[in-house]
């Protein structure tokens, strides 16, 4: 078998064992063809079931010197375990050598969250007198009212808002389902999107139920989105670099800060493990140490 071969196996075990997302999966694969990359011309070894540890380590000293990030080189070392962990169950190769492979330890970056000034400062941007007034703001008030992923919103279906009940179902990472509370303001945009904008266009065949749409009747892509919210970002005056994954973080920020319990957030953001979580109680703590700057007096 050749390296394709094994990668082809390693997809399809991501796809149907591990039940991963297109996205995530490409991720993994761009990891491997990296190190098979390296491999070709640096090894030249026939098959995976070849590969040392010692081969790995120059692997991943080449990267370090290629001067990749602490957190891109953890990235990769994560694709390189699961690939190699996918050839051991599979009986594949007789000792898994990137089991004992160790990386850089990335420090955990705070994201940039918006305060929420500027998150209204956002949606007064919008331009109403468009055609697409209604649906990015529809878009903003979703975002930040459900903390979504960019990619649970443009595949939010109408059947899956419960207007009555104020919660949405989502489909996350992993095939995962998950329900999310949608407040008032959220539900008043999307029902004059609906009711004003959306019932002019025509859905394409396959998007009829999908709740955002572009001019043409099909659903809006990642890209599309990460464009329109830069847009606001710009015309609202705002410097920091806003993503539509900003509005996430600062729905869960905004939460524990108001004090939220953490497992009631980690349930509405759908993240399996808690402590990924915990990365908001450090974003709280750096709220309540600006505030003693600014406001106490001995500060």
């Amino acid at each position: 078998m050749n390296w394709s071969s094994y990668i082809k196996g390693f997809t399809a075990y991501l796809r149907l064992e591990k039940s991963l997302s297109a996205n995530s999966i490409e991720a993994y694969l761009n990891d491997v063809s990296k190190f098979s990359a390296f491999e070709s011309t640096s090894l030249n070894r026939s098959s995976p079931a070849d590969i040392t540890i010692d081969d790995l380590q120059l692997f991943i000293k080449e990267i370090n010197e290629l001067g990749l990030s602490a957190r891109t080189q953890a990235r990769i070392i994560s694709g390189l375990k699961a690939f190699f962990k996918y050839l051991s169950l599979e009986g594949l190769v007789k000792d898994d050598p990137a089991s004992l492979l160790e990386g850089p330890r990335p420090g955990r970056k705070l994201p940039d969250t918006l305060s929420i000034t500027e998150i209204e400062s956002i949606i007064k941007a919008i331009d109403m007198s468009k055609a697409e007034g209604e649906r990015n703001k529809a878009i903003i008030e979703t975002l930040y009212g459900c903390g979504l992923r960019v990619s649970e919103l443009i595949n939010l279906k109408i059947t899956d808002i419960f207007f009555r009940e104020m919660f949405v179902k989502v489909i996350g990472k992993g095939n995962k389902e998950r329900f999310v509370p949608i407040g008032n303001t959220a539900i008043r945009h999307i029902n004059l999107y609906l009711d004003n904008s959306r019932m002019h266009v025509q859905p394409k065949k396959r998007d009829e139920d999908i709740l955002f749409l572009n001019r043409r009747g099909g659903r809006l892509s990642r890209t599309m989105i990460l464009l329109i919210v830069k847009d606001l970002g710009e015309k609202a005056g705002i410097r920091k670099s806003i993503s539509p994954h900003t509005f996430r973080h600062s729905f869960a920020t905004h939460l524990v800060e108001g004090g939220a319990d953490l497992r009631a957030v980690q349930e509405m953001l759908g993240h399996e493990s808690i402590i990924t979580t915990e990365i908001y109680t450090h974003l709280d703590r750096e709220y309540l140490k600006s505030t003693i700057q600014l406001y106490h007096p001995r500060a």
